[in-house]
């Protein structure tokens, strides 16, 4: 082990796959408090591991392979890997989605990591699955042990990530993320092909443009999820708060326990299941209707409004105000606090 004023050290040991036909597969081992790995198409395998180094396997395919490189170094603070594409339009076959997709990159093929706005020189590139260009990818295999930081980018590719314990940030153009049996914390962007998580403990953030975001057995820390278009589908989520802002394509949570809830729709109907006290809920709906289903033994004020559709409930309440579209009150002695409002469509508050 080095200790935190040692430099990062970056061991290199080259292998031939020989079942993949003219595929290149080399070896890294990256040391340092933090490693990032960056890649322009091909899937991203990350999974969890033993020792002290992340270790990065490299597949390099398709009929211009070998112009592919692999850099190694540390850049920005973290031990580092590139693949490095010598052209700006790329030919990918294996893509799961045909057409093509655009996103922009430093001129040192690293993306997304917080130096946006900077002056770095940027170019376009373009990922398409036929066509003329560079026909090369390469696929990856991260083995994370314990306890790591990586931060992770891939453009155009399937990313997966299983059986990991440790700090992940994770950003894709255009791919589709699966991550299941996860301890730590996990920070996910996609800008198209949405996101699955499953069996998480820590605390998560979810960031999606379009494709939405399915979530099963969510524990721990807070959960913050944003969905430009897409669905947010949930069950067994047991978190010290949730925040979700959903811009279209509803919301769909069944098995909430949480005290905090801030939910923010802007169109599609959402249902939430909670089954535990609150302490404070908040939920703004632009047009779809909420349902929201809360335990029998309900402690808390209610501020409920919607421009149409009515307001409907099971529980008992002390009524403070009460008209069309409007119900204050108390539901026992008032805790906890529950705020809805509804542009369009029915309010309905469930007894479970």
């Amino acid at each position: 082990m080095l200790s935190r004023s040692s430099p990062p050290i970056v061991a290199l040991a080259l292998l031939l796959a020989p079942t993949l036909a003219g595929a290149q597969m080399q070896r890294y081992s990256l040391d340092g408090p933090g490693v990032a790995v960056y890649n322009l198409a091909g899937t991203m395998r990350v999974e969890g591991g033993t020792g002290s180094q992340v270790v990065v396997e490299v597949t390099r395919a398709g009929a211009d392979a070998a112009r592919l490189t692999v850099a190694t170094g540390t850049m920005r603070g973290r031990t580092s890997l590139r693949v490095r594409y010598p052209s700006d339009r790329i030919v990918y076959p294996q893509r799961a989605y045909g057409g093509r997709t655009t996103f922009t990159v430093h001129h040192d093929d690293t993306f997304g990591d917080g130096d946006e706005g900077g002056n770095r020189e940027r170019r376009r590139i373009e990922v398409r699955s036929d066509g003329d260009g560079l026909e090369a990818h390469a696929d990856l295999r991260i083995i994370v042990p314990p306890g790591r930081s990586v931060f992770l980018r891939n453009g155009v590719g399937e990313t997966t990530l299983e059986n990991i314990d440790g700090q992940i940030n994770v950003s894709v153009a255009s791919s589709r993320v699966r991550a299941s049996h996860l301890r730590g914390s996990l920070s996910l962007e996609t800008g198209s092909g949405g996101v699955e998580v499953t069996d998480m403990t820590g605390t998560l953030r979810i960031e999606s443009g379009s494709g939405g975001a399915v979530l099963d057995g969510i524990r721990g820390g807070a959960l913050n999820v944003e969905v430009g278009s897409g669905s947010l589908r949930g069950r067994s989520i047991e978190v010290s708060e949730l925040s979700a802002d959903v811009g279209s394509g509803g919301v769909r949570l069944a098995g909430v326990r949480t005290p905090t809830l801030r939910l923010d729709a802007g169109s599609g109907r959402s249902e939430i299941e909670l089954l535990a006290p609150v302490d404070a809920v908040t939920i703004e709906s632009g047009s779809g209707g909420v349902t929201l289903r809360l335990p029998a033994s309900l402690d808390a004020t209610l501020d409920v409004e919607t421009g149409s559709g009515g307001i409907d409930t099971d529980f008992e309440v002390v009524v403070q105000r009460k008209e069309r579209g409007t119900l204050r009150g108390t539901v026992g002695k008032g805790r906890g606090r529950i705020r809805i409002e509804a542009g369009s469509g029915a309010v309905r508050l469930i007894r479970s």
